[in-house]
């Protein structure tokens, strides 16, 4: 498909989904915007690692980092939905301040310290007295908002966040600083020998996924209402996105979309059965690891040229 084509059918799936409150039930609009989130996580998580190739572990950081400002905006007066956007502004904030530091790091040492940080940003939350610690707290200003109308708006607000972003990430992938990227992510030190500016390159790359994960972030708070440090900065959330991403595929856009629908299908028939699903979604993953490393995508990709060979 050319471009032109690409966004013509983005809006219209777009279009599509902004009018499905008016005929779907509550079930429905709550479960899509799980899914939407899940799959702007992938999204971020995949512009990282399959583009830029920063596997990063820490991304949680700036999911609850996000709802965590939001907090604190509210906190300090602003209204409950302004207070959404820019908390997941201020994470991109924070994280831009990180890559300074981060980005210096390769490979393991990159991931490990990620990781590091996330947990550190957790427990410094944590001790502030708004939060109570383990405990958590709430966006009690969400409650004065009429239940249908906040699920409707957190809908359309995960709806928008993820559509921003798949067309930013869209158009990075083709720009300069896309085609940049992609060097650094098969070979940094070849890129570098060519001119290619790899700091600024990767952190253009590690602040928008962040401004992703975040906008993930307070759209799950929108939805949940309640912040608990140990959820909202809990190391599952990297994980997820590792998992939809190497089971649909790095080196694509579509990839993390399909790695998302697979692990929301997952969630609603084996979501139930606990332990036993979490070791369906490990075993999935270690077998595409193994067996299937290029994804679903790619599988899909070799198949076709295969075909096309013939």
């Amino acid at each position: 498909m050319s471009p032109r084509q690409v966004l013509i059918s983005g809006a219209a799936v777009l279009a599509l989904l902004t009018l499905l409150p008016l005929f779907a039930g509550a079930n429905v609009i709550d479960k899509l915007t799980g899914l939407f989130i899940l799959m702007l996580l992938a999204a971020m998580w995949g512009l990282m690692a399959g583009q830029a190739g920063l596997v990063s572990v820490g991304q949680q950081a700036f999911f609850g980092l996000g709802g965590y400002f939001a907090l604190r905006l509210v906190d300090g007066g602003m209204a409950a939905y302004p207070a959404l956007l820019a908390g997941a502004v201020g994470a991109a904030i924070v994280a831009w301040g990180m890559s300074f530091f981060l980005l210096r790091l390769k490979d393991g040492e990159f991931a490990i310290a990620t990781w590091v940080a996330a947990e550190v940003i957790r427990i410094l939350v944590m001790l502030d007295p708004l939060v109570q610690g383990e405990t958590g707290t709430s966006l009690i200003a969400l409650n004065d908002v009429e239940p249908e109308l906040r699920r409707n708006l957190g809908y359309g607000f995960a709806l928008v966040s993820l559509a921003v972003m798949l067309v930013a990430v869209w158009w990075l992938m083709r720009s300069p600083v896309g085609t940049a990227s992609r060097a650094l992510g098969d070979d940094d030190e070849a890129a570098a020998s060519l001119g290619v500016r790899v700091m600024s390159t990767r952190r253009v790359v590690y602040v928008l996924a962040a401004f992703g994960c975040a906008l993930a972030g307070v759209a799950w708070l929108a939805s949940a209402i309640t912040f608990l440090p140990r959820t909202n900065f809990g190391v599952q959330w990297s994980v997820l996105m590792l998992f939809m991403v190497l089971v649909g595929g790095l080196r694509s856009m579509a990839g993390p979309i399909i790695g998302a629908l697979l692990l929301f299908t997952l969630q609603e028939s084996l979501g139930d059965f606990g332990v036993w699903y979490l070791a369906a979604v490990g075993a999935l993953a270690a077998a595409f690891a193994l067996f299937l490393p290029q994804g679903l995508v790619g599988l899909w990709q070799e198949r076709r040229h295969r075909l096309h060979t013939k």
